[in-house]
C-alpha cells in the first residue's frame, strides 16, 4: 500500500472511531427521551456509519481516488448530521 493511501486509511479509521464514539453518546442521550424524528435520525446515522465502514474496508485493498473522495465526502456529511442531532438532544425541550 502506498504511503499516501496508508496515511489516508489511517486518517479515515481515526475519523470513523471518533464518529462511532459520538454516535454511541448520542444514542445514550436519545434513549427513552427523544422524539421519533430524533430516533429516526439516529437510526439513519447508524445505517450511514455502516455504509461508510463498508467503503472503508474496500479502501484497504484499493488506491482508487474516487473511492477516497466518496469516503471523505460521506464522512463530512455524517459528521455534520451527527453534530446536528447532538445539538438537538442537548437543547432542553421547551416547557409546556
Amino acid at each position: 500500500m502506498a504511503d499516501e493511501t496508508k496515511t489516508f486509511v489511517e486518517n479515515v479509521r481515526a475519523q470513523l472511531e471518533k464518529s462511532k464514539s459520538q454516535l454511541q453518546e448520542i444514542e445514550a442521550l436519545a434513549k427513552g427521551r427523544a422524539s421519533q424524528a430524533v430516533n429516526d435520525a439516529v437510526n439513519g446515522l447508524k445505517k450511514k456509519s455502516q455504509e461508510i465502514d463498508k467503503k472503508y474496508q474496500g479502501l484497504k485493498t484499493s488506491a482508487d481516488t474516487k473511492v477516497k473522495a466518496e469516503i471523505q465526502a460521506d464522512l463530512e456529511k455524517f459528521n455534520v448530521t451527527l453534530g446536528q442531532v447532538a445539538a438537538k438532544l442537548k437543547t432542553p425541550a421547551p416547557s409546556k
